[in-house]
């Protein structure tokens, strides 16, 4: 099957601006392919992620990993939490299992778009052009947002719109 198709947006150039900040990793590497650990081939393991210079106005965050480049036409989330208080300001890697324990109370890990609870590594189809995986914290203004784990990542991501009050990314790539 050809998979020729336009390149997608950034994802979050599309929303409406919010002041940004900073998202690293001892992991992965903006705009440089993921290790195979990372893939859902390779372990699923989701990434150490850390982010400093939020908004002091900051009372929760939300973490996500979104593939704008899946071949469907809303991409796939491979990893959403929500509910994280603001004085995390790190996940170490793992910590998308859905036994980690590496989360503070409180926090939900949603259903991704695999059908799985926590993170799903990335896959893009064989042969495919490398996918961009744009884990991003989102700032909010307020401590939690009212879901649940079987709220869909894509609901999450439109009530946290409206509570951001700043967002940071880091965008790997992989291919297979």
């Amino acid at each position: 099957m050809d998979l020729e198709r336009p390149l997608a947006p950034e994802p979050y150039e599309q929303l409406p601006a919010v002041p940004s900040f900073t998202v690293s990793s001892t992991d992965v590497t903006d705009g440089h392919a993921m290790p195979d650990v990372h893939s859902a081939e390779g372990g699923n393991l989701s990434p150490q992620l850390q982010w400093d210079g939020f908004p002091d106005s900051t009372r929760s965050f939300v973490v996500s990993c979104f593939d704008p480049d899946a071949p469907t036409p809303a991409g796939f989330w491979h990893w959403t939490v929500v509910n994280l208080p603001a004085t995390t300001t790190s996940l170490p890697s793992g910590a998308g299992r859905p036994d980690s324990d590496a989360l503070p109370p409180g926090a939900v890990q949603l259903t991704n778009d695999g059908g799985t609870v926590g993170y799903t590594g990335a896959a893009p189809p064989p042969g495919d052009r490398p996918h961009r995986y744009v884990f991003a914290v989102h700032a909010l203004d307020v401590e939690a947002l009212d879901v649940q784990g079987s709220t869909s990542p894509t609901k999450a991501a439109f009530l946290a719109l409206f509570r951001t009050v700043g967002r940071g990314t880091l965008t790997p790539t992989f291919r297979r």
